[in-house]
């Protein structure tokens, strides 16, 4: 089964097109170190609920959108083995220089997950 990692962060929707065009860079480097999948989703229907929510997780702002990703690997011993890859790739130590990320790190939340059911 595969093995997914998901992660959630508020995006300020003035950086949207910044976060995108990361996104995709970051996406890029992780499909050439083997994921099977690279997905970044933005909040289109998406409320507060009344105990939690995905905006109420990141402690959303006015003027923010949460983005739901998640990448897909074929195990997690080949996530383990990717990522030790993406995070010696100094095109994304480039890209993440917390004082030039178009988005607030402290308020992300992410981790690995096992695949349940796959239709």
């Amino acid at each position: 089964m595969s093995y997914v990692d998901g992660f959630v962060v508020p995006v300020p929707q003035q950086n949207l097109a910044a976060y995108r065009t990361m996104a995709r860079k970051a996406g890029k480097i992780w499909r050439e170190h083997g994921a099977l999948e690279y997905i970044e989703c933005v909040a289109d229907d998406v409320k507060p609920g009344k105990l939690t929510s995905f905006p109420q997780a990141v402690k959303l702002k006015d003027g923010e959108v949460v983005v739901f990703s998640w990448i897909v690997y074929a195990s997690r011993r080949d996530r383990d083995r990717i990522n030790k890859l993406v995070m010696t790739d100094p095109r994304l130590a480039a890209m993440m220089d917390p004082k030039s990320l178009p988005f607030d790190a402290r308020r992300m939340f992410f981790g690995g997950f096992k695949t349940l059911v796959a239709l």
